[in-house]
């Protein structure tokens, strides 16, 4: 009989927790058959926080103290996530790099959302240099994430179109609304047992 266990993942955030809402959101609503087991905050004003709290999910708030060492605080979220039982990690509006001390303890289990199509964009200011070079499609990425920022395995892509009257925050309320659809949409396949990573690094999503 095939496992039907809810997937287990840790969500980490930085700020409004709009993407952990939308999780969140589907679990309940669509019967997403994942189960989030902690949140873990860079900032403890983060709104996201409050989202988790008023969804019943534990939380962990760091501060900026604690990334003047960046080994301690990817020793404390490796940590936390692994006695929660998280078989991913879900990065969700955070703003730090992860080190080896996470990715190793998750080896291709930790996904990153990018408002861009990547390779192009990377960066923290994606929608904004999309907007400004002129393209006129632009995106978001889901991928694993790795040693190097804003690279590695592509799991999912979806194009958005840069309307000739889109303005900045037009764009990136479009945006926003893709990002809370694809991310449930990956976190489903992943928790049907859909996706593989090849031993060349490219993600295969069967019955796509």
């Amino acid at each position: 009989m095939a496992d039907t266990s809810p997937l287990r993942i840790g969500v980490l955030i930085s700020g409004s927790g709009t993407n952990l809402q939308a999780i969140i959101d589907a679990i309940a609503e669509t019967a997403l058959n994942v189960q989030i087991v902690k949140v873990i905050s860079s900032r403890p004003d983060a709104h996201g926080l409050k989202r988790a709290a008023a969804a019943g999910i534990p939380t962990v708030s760091l501060n900026k103290n604690l990334y003047a060492k960046a080994s301690t605080v990817n020793q404390i979220i490796a940590s936390e996530f692994l006695q929660a039982s998280a078989e991913y990690i879900v990065m969700a509006g955070y703003m730090r790099m992860l080190g080896e001390e996470v990715l190793d303890a998750f080896p291709n289990r930790v996904l990153n959302l990018h408002p861009a199509l990547l390779p192009s964009f990377k960066g923290a200011h994606a929608i904004a240099d999309a907007f400004e070079s002129g393209v006129k499609v632009t995106g978001v990425t889901v991928h694993f994430a790795n040693a190097e920022y804003d690279k590695g395995p592509i799991v999912a892509q979806r194009a958005v179109p840069i309307a000739e009257d889109d303005t900045l925050e037009t764009l990136e309320a479009r945006m926003h609304a893709v990002e809370h659809e694809l991310y449930p949409w990956v976190l489903g396949h992943l928790a049907a047992g859909n996706i593989t990573v090849s031993s060349e690094g490219k993600v295969h999503i069967a019955h796509a």
